[in-house]
């Protein structure tokens, strides 16, 4: 079986609450990063049609403060899958609730993991990139693929490895 990313895509909107703020009025970072996997573990999810355990997350990118009382918008696509791994990338944006302008705030990819029920990686279904945005989206995924693998392999080489 294949499918096409657009049936993994997923849209999370909240209204930032003051205990979601810090000091400045600005949204936790960490909430962000909650945010954003708990959005691309839908899309992965949705697209395995099984548990999914976060791998990795990798190029949080914090462009844009979000502030008390903003519209905050998640967007996640399965952009590659391999036998159990997928990527998924995410987009987050706030919306000014008087004017309805949006802003990217934010862009993530993260590694997930199918699991059958036994608690073991299991395949995944085949992914079909059709149109040129999402084949696009595959080839950046697998060079970030092959990043990843390479400062994996790095890292366990190393005998600096931090703690």
């Amino acid at each position: 079986m294949s499918m096409n990313p657009d049936v993994t895509q997923t849209e999370m909107t909240w209204i930032v609450m003051p205990g979601q703020a810090n000091a400045l009025g600005t949204v936790f970072g960490g909430q962000v990063m909650a945010w954003v996997d708990v959005c691309a573990a839908v899309a992965a999810q949705r697209f395995a049609r099984t548990n999914v355990v976060t791998a990795a997350m990798d190029s949080l990118s914090f462009l844009a403060p979000v502030r008390q009382g903003d519209i905050v918008i998640v967007k996640g696509m399965v952009n590659w899958a391999g036998r159990s791994s997928m990527e998924v990338g995410v987009r987050v944006e706030r919306e000014d609730p008087r004017t309805g302008v949006r802003e990217r705030t934010s862009t993530a990819y993260l590694t997930f993991v199918a699991l059958g029920d036994d608690g073991r990686p299991t395949a995944v279904p085949d992914l079909k990139p059709e149109t040129t945005e999402q084949r696009r989206r595959w080839d950046e995924a697998c060079v970030r693929r092959q990043q990843r693998l390479a400062a994996k392999a790095a890292l366990l080489a190393s005998k600096d490895r931090p703690l």
